[in-house]
């Protein structure tokens, strides 16, 4: 079993620049903190050669993650990676060396995939559903679509056996559609699937050089309108989840029903912002500044720059320190007195911008989701933890819940063969429980 790694330190090689615009993108307007830098944001070799040396010598154990991000990571071309993959080799010190990639996946060709296969970079494609979905905000600089250019990505990657995940920001349009979503990742072939909600805030007023979006202690903000409502995003998880406890379990991972088991068996969460602390997945940007994290990439969450400040001495400062407390000490009452604090610890700091049921400031803006897709899912939760505090396999959950429904049927008055299935698929009864 692989450890993870203790601290997971991200490298954005080209800064905050990208070949698409998003328009709900958190990231793409940081290019106001560098002005600097408009004509030359790559990540020179020295910075990459720091990067390389300091994140290995960060782990405290002998397993040590790379995480490629952006903006766009492949716009830093093909050569960049070959020459930190050699870096890599130089630095290692007999270490376990694995690589991750967020892209967007429009410049993934076949060269591309012999060197991602080769050196068996993990691939995360950023895809938001079937194509009128994810080209509601994904689009090129000129307006385009690009869901057909990802699409033909995922399937070059398949191609070449290079294995990938997918990564969908659940905003506030394919929120409406949480199954039409979930059928389609896993008819790409996603087996990984991370739901990222969506929420940011912009300020009323904005300077030329201002950023736009703002953090949770900016009272003079509204939230966006690309953002999920709170209850919309519990309801986007409970009607995937009514599928994938049927169907899916051990077949198909999704973050948020993975790191919720994790609590109710006791382990920690796998997703920062449902840990009890964070604070521990720093961001290095093309210049080498560092921060505690790629949400808080503002002036005052700057740790220092790797190229006159260790990462290891960044990520002792006493603001790193501070931020990493700062969670679990910053809960409201109702946080506190939560049946459901042990998986979500209040979520992330930044969404907590919204004000309790009983007046308390710094409330989590997802707490009613939250709570209402903890409290769908805890009955088959707590089955699924009983099997496996037995020594069982969580998937057993599927046997019993087909043998149960399948019983309900058999004494269940006559049912139309074109009439919806009553166990909660979505599909007709004759293509699903009238098959068998």
């Amino acid at each position: 079993m692989q450890v993870p790694p203790n601290y997971h330190i991200m490298a954005k090689p080209t800064g905050s620049i990208c070949n698409i615009e998003c328009e709900y993108c958190f990231y793409l307007e940081k290019h106001k903190l560098y002005p600097e830098r408009e004509q030359d944001w790559r990540m020179d070799d020295a910075t990459l050669e720091q990067y390389i040396k300091q994140t290995i010598d960060a782990q405290d154990n002998d397993y040590v993650q790379f995480t490629w991000q952006g903006g766009e990571p492949m716009m830093m071309g093909l050569s960049f990676y070959e020459k930190a993959v050699q870096l890599v080799k130089m630095h290692a010190k007999g270490k376990q060396i694995t690589h991750t990639f967020q892209t967007n996946g429009l410049l993934i060709d076949d060269a591309w995939c012999r060197f991602f296969k080769k050196n068996q970079f993990l691939i995360g494609i950023s895809i938001d559903g079937p194509e009128e979905l994810h080209d509601h905000y994904r689009k090129t600089r000129s307006g385009k679509p690009t869901h057909d250019k990802v699409v033909q990505g995922i399937n070059l990657l398949k191609k070449h056996g290079v294995e990938f995940n997918t990564l969908t920001v659940v905003n506030n349009e394919n929120a409406k559609h949480p199954l039409k979503v979930y059928k389609f990742l896993k008819a790409i072939g996603s087996t990984y699937i991370q739901f990222i909600p969506l929420v940011e805030r912009e300020k009323h007023t904005e300077g030329s050089n201002q950023l736009r979006l703002v953090l949770p202690h900016e009272s003079a903000a509204k939230v966006t309108s690309w953002s999920v409502s709170p209850l919309a995003y519990g309801k986007f998880l409970s009607e995937i989840f009514d599928v994938w406890v049927r169907r899916d379990v051990g077949r198909v991972f999704v973050n948020m029903f993975d790191s919720t088991l994790s609590a109710w068996c006791g382990s920690s969460s796998s997703i920062c912002h449902l840990s009890e602390s964070c604070g521990n997945a720093f961001v290095v940007e093309s210049n080498g500044d560092m921060y505690s994290c790629d949400h808080y990439v503002y002036p005052d969450h700057l740790l220092g720059n790797i190229n006159q400040k260790t990462i290891n001495q960044c990520k002792e400062t006493s603001q790193a320190i501070q931020f990493r407390e700062i969670k679990q000490h910053e809960l409201t009452r109702e946080c506190e007195m939560c049946h459901y604090k042990f998986a979500c610890h209040g979520g992330c700091p930044k969404h907590r911008f919204s004000i309790s049921e009983q007046g308390h400031p710094r409330h989590n803006y997802f707490c009613q989701g939250y709570k209402a897709f903890f409290e769908f899912s805890s009955k088959h939760m707590h089955t699924m933890k009983t099997l496996i505090n037995s020594g069982r396999y969580a998937d057993e959950i599927m046997l019993m819940l087909a043998y149960r429904e399948s019983s309900k049927l058999t004494t269940t008055s006559s049912i139309g063969r074109n009439a919806a299935c009553p166990c909660g698929s979505g599909a007709k009864h004759k293509r699903c429980c009238g098959k068998q």
